[in-house]
């Protein structure tokens, strides 16, 4: 539903600062803005104006600027307010905006309103949440890429082709009842070959995406007094974790957000894993485990004098299916082996030593390539968790619709897969989605924004 209202907010950080910016969209916004500021200048233009309060005082002075609809980001009326920063002056503008007419926007409400009225498509839209938030510089070149419309036009071809699809399906069924074995065509069975690799390749990117805009999550694992808390101190840059010889120090997850050379990290110290009568070391055991089930990839340290013990393997053999594990052999300048890979150890691992960094700079590559982000390499845009559960629907919904149509089943059963793969994907774009969804995807937007 198209909006009616105006709205307004302080678009600019809270604190003091040189300007502080109140925006204003609406079909109001022009007459409220003209209450604040007098005479508006022409469209685009900006001019210096005196702004007045609620009451009609003179409470600071800045610049107007002035963008009509459609042709402005939210497609409604836009006026913005260009004054001082300082908590005090903007709060009473934003009163004084309210005092005639606007309402103070929820958070993203400006960007709904841009997908509302068609500026943006729901990635998009999401894409300046994501710009907003980059941690990195390659970060924020993949979420303005994700703005300019790089995932929104490979999910479009893959739409293209899923109709493409769909329609000679729903053809075949018309025409059912001709002597003719429309889906044994070699041409449709193509179509989704190649649907169903353009998506592996989408779904690929889209990974590198999340992990370039989320992070990795890696959890430090492994037995008592290996050294977890000296490496996470060794990449983390400074002591954020007790580190003693006393086996059982570390008694609780701790989590470090980290930025290793452009990639964002979430590092999470554990308790070390071992059978224990304490009641606390317990606790702290069992939410190490459920930190390993919850996290991208596992760095399972050894003290690298001893080997990988008998111990060790039976952990080993408890790490959850499907998680990518690394045997970390630490402390190398005391067992006298050299920093790097050993591809003849099985498994394979990685000697370094957290404590004096030998073998850091080869473990920070490798955490680059399993995050698919190579210093040369970038992704092509950013995505979120939810585009990547999209994509695996639609793959999900694709090769059900091969199975059925190679095993002789109905062939409504297998349009309806179609169907469904096709309402997965344009969830990704906004095309078809709920208001729940929007509500919980602008709802973590900054307000004024």
């Amino acid at each position: 539903m198209t909006p009616t209202d105006t709205i307004a907010a302080v678009a600019t950080a809270p604190g003091r600062g040189a300007v502080g910016i109140l925006r204003l969209s609406g079909p109001e916004a022009a007459r409220i803005a003209e209450a604040l500021s007098g005479p508006l200048p022409a469209p685009r233009t900006a001019a210096l104006r005196r702004f007045r309060d609620a009451h009609g005082e003179a409470l600071d002075q800045g610049l107007v600027l002035v963008f009509p609809g459609p042709a402005s980001f939210t497609g409604e009326d836009v006026v913005e307010l260009q004054g001082h920063g300082g908590v005090a002056v903007l709060d009473a503008l934003l009163q004084a905006a309210c005092h005639h007419g606007a309402r103070v926007a929820r958070p993203g409400e400006f960007s709904e309103r841009a997908f509302l009225n068609g500026r943006l498509d729901l990635a998009q839209a999401e894409a300046i949440a994501d710009l907003v938030d980059a941690g990195s510089a390659r970060a924020a070149r993949a979420a303005l890429r994700s703005l300019e419309g790089a995932l929104s036009q490979r999910v479009a071809v893959l739409s293209e082709q899923l109709i493409d699809a769909r329609v000679f399906i729903e053809g075949a069924l018309d025409f059912s009842d001709e002597d003719v074995d429309w889906l044994a065509d070699a041409g449709l069975a193509e179509r989704l070959a190649t649907l169903h690799q353009g998506l592996a390749a989408l779904l690929r990117d889209a990974e590198r995406g999340r992990r370039l805009q989320s992070g990795l999550r890696v959890v430090l694992t492994g037995a008592p007094n290996v050294g977890k808390s000296t490496l996470l101190n060794r990449l983390a840059g400074h002591d954020a974790a007790i580190v003693t010889d006393i086996a059982g120090t570390t008694r609780d997850v701790l989590r470090e957000h980290l930025l290793l050379d452009g990639l964002p990290l979430t590092l999470i110290d554990t308790a070390g894993l071992r059978d224990s009568d304490d009641v606390v070391e317990r606790e702290g055991i069992r939410r190490a485990w459920a930190a390993v089930t919850e996290a991208d990839l596992a760095l399972f340290l050894v003290d690298g004098r001893h080997g990988l013990s008998a111990d060790d393997q039976a952990l080993l053999a408890r790490m959850p299916d499907g998680l990518a594990c690394w045997v970390l052999a630490n402390k190398c300048d005391l067992s006298g082996t050299a920093p790097g890979w050993d591809d003849a150890a099985t498994p394979r691992r990685l000697a370094l030593s957290a404590t004096t960094g030998a073998g850091i700079d080869t473990l920070i590559a490798a955490l680059h390539r399993h995050a698919g982000l190579a210093a040369d390499d970038e992704p092509p845009f950013t995505a979120r968790t939810r585009h990547l559960d999209a994509l695996r629907r639609t793959q999900g919904h694709i090769d059900a619709a091969q199975a059925r149509l190679a095993n002789g089943a109905l062939p409504e059963l297998a349009a309806e897969e179609l169907r469904l793969a096709h309402a997965s994907l344009s969830e990704i774009t906004g095309q078809f989605s709920t208001e729940d969804l929007l509500g919980r995807i602008f709802a973590g937007f900054c307000i004024g924004k």
